[in-house]
């Protein structure tokens, strides 16, 4: 069975977990959501020995998407993902990175994802998920055979992505967390957009928001 290994890059001043996802047998992988600092995660690329042949986007912020069209450029590559309900987001990303102070271009996707779709990275197979909630288009990437999940900003380590935004809802996030999240397997580890990565177990047992 290929092995997966992953690398995590903490890039803007938001530090969003962009990372490195490849098969450890072919050393060709995928850049997920490369939010900006792209000589720190090229330069990662370069340690690691890693052939990055897509970009992935779990959704449309810049702080995950801000720099996927010039890394896409100075790669080479195609970007993947997110779900087409997003495609406003990329299209305002220049002027998000204005509001933010994060550089941004718009970005138009090679190939939008959506709910059952499989994303190839290597010779590792992932399964798309449609998770909004916090955006419209936001999906996740699941590897069933390490029992691994790219969350982006859905789940975290005992807290939920943010959906004060006038396109966000809070009661869809927390539904589909519950139905398609938590029913992955408690065994299931998932890397999110920030900070630490945790279980399914885990956040089912102590995380507050899915106790209410």
């Amino acid at each position: 069975m290929p092995e997966l290994r992953v690398a995590v890059v903490p890039v803007t001043p938001f530090q969003q977990n962009a990372s490195i996802v490849w098969d450890e047998a072919t050393k060709r992988g995928a850049v997920v959501d490369p939010g900006g600092d792209l000589p720190q995660i090229l330069a990662a690329l370069e340690e690691l020995e890693v052939t990055a042949e897509k970009i992935l986007l779990t959704h449309g912020h810049i702080d995950h998407a801000g720099g996927a069209a010039e890394l896409a450029q100075a790669l080479r590559v195609p970007i993947e993902g997110p779900h087409e309900a997003d495609e406003f987001l990329l299209d305002d990303l220049e002027a998000a990175g204005a509001r933010t102070g994060i550089p941004g271009q718009p970005v138009r996707p090679d190939r939008w994802l959506k709910e059952g779709d499989t994303v190839d990275i290597g010779d590792l197979a992932f399964d798309v998920l449609h998770v909004p909630g916090h955006t419209p288009g936001h999906i996740v990437l699941v590897h069933k055979p390490a029992s691994f999940a790219i969350v982006g900003d859905t789940l975290f380590n005992r807290s939920v992505g943010r959906t004060d935004f006038p396109y966000g809802s809070h009661e869809t996030l927390i539904e589909g967390i519950k139905g398609k999240l938590l029913t992955l397997g408690d065994e299931v580890t998932i890397l999110p957009g920030h900070g630490n990565a945790s279980t399914i177990g885990a956040e089912k047992t102590a995380n507050p928001f899915l106790k209410r």
